[in-house]
């Protein structure tokens, strides 16, 4: 087994926040991974960045009427910002619009391009003539072929999952102009990636088919079952890494093909900061690559990629790519557009100090081989019920006990008792339960080592043999307290901020893996400890219940069919409503108010009289357009003044996408007086 491991997790899109799912399925067991290696002694580069280059950020650059440049300046720092905050260690969080990536990047494609690795091809590819620009595949929408989502896009559809090309959409339509595209000739550089089918079966079917994750190996199986073939690395688009050829002006490099090679680019930046050789982690065999991804990625990270490193011929394979499953939330899918998400930066603002108990909730629920759930009634009883009730009462039972009987001094006691061995057997399992990359268990074993604490001050009782039996109570605490110590240690990797503050408590400094699994002792007989104080705190119904609401909120918006139309106003009943008078009526004159910039007063012939009406419109319709205008007024509305005119009624108008104003008005002129409802 390697000493050096060179550790990357998926490079999330510029283009939104990070959510939980995000969280659960690729940057906490990450992380996890990347602490525990650390603490084993090994040289660690946990490398990581955001992916400024994908089609999504120029679709949300577009909506929102920005530069693509604008949208990842924002959303880097947020996500840079929500890794941090949940204590996600990355040595390097860079960004792909680095000069340093751009550079390393086409760095490698003259590399494969002077090797002969690419072929030039001319294909016909999609061309929105409007808007006079070749399509990438997510600017396409059309029918899916297999299930028939009329939304899916010209590189996946998201309903059924399959992988598609836009020749396969059925009826495609371009998402910038909502116009047919045509099929216009283009040039641009292939990868062949049918000629590395021997070296990937070879690799990964013969070589990983014991060590890989069933998930992993079964997707790429299927993929080199079903033959591959030749994939672009270069796009007709205006926004990426230039291809760096002459006459290659309009074309960037393919986002999975410059993506990817983002983790070597930020390897580049971090050994320059820390007097490192970035080869050492990338090239030599004394260098162990793991990817953390999630289960869209598997094609790109173990067919790809590893093709494109073959090609250059400098760089090893990954040693293993344990891809996780997704997360559901509340038993429906996660999805950025709908806002259906729990997002990393709400979260650490609405549960302040409390980032260890989302770290505990979704390693516990993490999707490691098939897809899992996240609800907030979960969450709520993981806290209270275990970290609250379990972890966090074990420790503070040991430090009040602690100080109340030995003035935070620990008490002599058998350094040979059988009770230390639990602890032993707790690091042993972490540690083989991670290298496997089987978070769930390791978590569980991490817990069950706070359980056997808590039943064994259950059955030892030192509050009671304190008074009897001095020596025994002396005994259990100090077997107690070297369990909690050993938690102390042992939850570091998932739990970092409550390792810092339990190291804090009982006055240690943080051990290598090998010194817990092998020191009986790692709290010595005299030792003076700290203050104790609470490590979790419990979470009420109401807190749960504002995330489940504000979740329900979501749900009610994606019903609308105009997102932009406020809330329904407060549920009349039927009586109400019959209160209300409203009839058609005529426009006869109108004029501006006096120093009122808004309103106009009109003269109304209701049917029933002829009356004034102050009505705030003139922003929208000058004078001389309303008179004559047939409209609907609210009749039995009680007068009011304004500006010193009594108005006698109210106009119904609605406001247009402009911000106009628009008269409810019938389809036909018909007599004025007649009732509507």
């Amino acid at each position: 087994m390697s000493n050096r491991k060179m550790i990357t997790a998926a490079l999330p899109y510029a283009n939104g926040p990070v959510h939980i799912g995000h969280l659960a399925g690729v940057y906490i067991p990450a992380d996890v991974y990347a602490r525990f290696q650390r603490r084993s002694g090994k040289d660690v580069a946990f490398i990581c960045g955001s992916d400024e280059h994908g089609i999504p950020i120029t679709i949300r650059a577009k909506k929102e009427g920005v530069t693509p440049q604008d949208i990842v300046d924002k959303y880097h720092e947020i996500i840079k910002k929500s890794f941090a905050d949940l204590g996600i260690s990355f040595d390097e969080y860079s960004r792909t619009t680095s000069a340093n990536h751009r550079e390393t990047s086409q760095d490698f494609f003259k590399v494969l391009y002077e090797k002969g690795k690419f072929t030039e091809e001319m294909s016909e590819q999609y061309f929105d003539e409007q808007a006079n620009e070749f399509l990438a595949d997510r600017y396409i929408v059309g029918t899916c072929p297999n299930c028939g989502n009329e939304n899916a896009y010209g590189d996946q559809c998201e309903k059924c999952g399959s992988t598609l090309s836009p020749s396969e959409l059925i009826n495609p339509k371009s998402m910038l102009s909502g116009n047919v595209p045509i099929l216009k000739e283009t040039k641009n550089w292939y990868l062949p990636l049918n000629e590395y089918e021997d070296f990937l079966n070879e690799w990964i079917i013969e070589g990983h088919k014991d060590d890989w994750k069933p998930n992993v190996y079964g997707q790429v199986k299927s993929w080199l079952t079903d033959g591959l073939k030749p994939r672009a690395m270069t796009r007709d688009l205006n926004w990426g890494v230039p291809v760096p050829l002459p006459n290659a002006e309009g074309k960037v490099l393919y986002v999975w093909f410059d993506a990817p090679i983002g983790y070597i680019s930020f390897t580049k930046e971090w050994a320059e900061k820390n007097g490192k050789d970035w080869k050492d982690y990338w090239q030599s065999e004394e260098s162990d690559l793991v990817h953390f991804i999630g289960k869209d990625n598997i094609v790109f990270h173990c067919i790809i990629f590893p093709a494109m490193m073959k090609a250059h011929g400098d760089f090893k394979m990954p040693k293993n790519v344990p891809a996780f499953e997704f997360l559901n939330l509340e038993n429906d899918k996660i999805s950025t557009s709908r806002n259906w998400a729990v997002w990393a930066h709400e979260y650490v603002e609405e549960f302040p100090g409390q980032q260890d108990v989302l770290r505990y909730a979704l390693l516990s629920s993490a999707p490691e081989t098939k897809d899992n759930n996240f609800t907030w009634k979960d969450f709520q009883t993981k806290n209270n019920s275990e970290l609250v009730g379990i972890f966090g009462n074990f420790i503070n039972r040991v430090a009040v006990l602690i100080h109340k009987y030995y003035d935070g001094i620990i008490p002599a006691g058998n350094e040979n008792a059988d009770e230390l061995n639990e602890i032993t057997k707790a690091a042993t399992e972490v540690e083989t339960f991670l290298e496997n990359y089987e978070f769930r268990n390791a978590l569980t074993s991490m817990m069950n080592l706070a359980r056997f604490g808590n039943q064994y001050l259950q059955i030892e009782e030192p509050w009671k043999t304190i008074k009897d039996n001095p020596e025994k109570a002396a005994n259990s605490l100090f077997i107690a307290a070297q369990i909690a110590v050993g938690l102390a240690q042992i939850c570091e990797p998932f739990l970092p901020f409550s390792a810092e503050k339990l190291q804090k408590m009982f006055n240690v400094s943080q051990l290598n893996w090998s010194d817990i699994k092998n020191e009986k002792i790692l709290i010595k007989t005299g030792h003076q400890i700290n203050e104790s104080s609470l490590l979790f705190s419990k979470i009420e119904d109401d807190v749960i219940d504002f995330q489940i609401q504000k979740l329900e909120n979501t749900k009610q918006n994606n019903k609308k069919t105009n997102p932009n139309a406020n809330p329904m106003k407060d549920e009349i009943q039927f009586d109400d409503f019959t209160k209300i008078d409203l009839r058609t009526a005529t426009i006869l004159t109108a004029e501006k108010v006096e120093k009122a910039d808004k309103l106009l007063k009109l003269t109304v012939d209701t049917g029933v009289d002829v009356r004034t009406v102050v009505s705030g419109i003139a922003e929208s319709f000058t004078a001389e357009e309303v008179i004559g205008k047939q409209v609907m007024i609210l009749l039995n509305l009680a007068p009011r003044k304004i500006r010193g005119i009594e108005s006698q009624g109210m106009l119904l108008l609605t406001t247009k996408a402009d911000g106009k104003l628009s008269f409810v008005t019938p389809d036909e002129t018909v007599e004025n007086g007649i009732e509507i409802g």
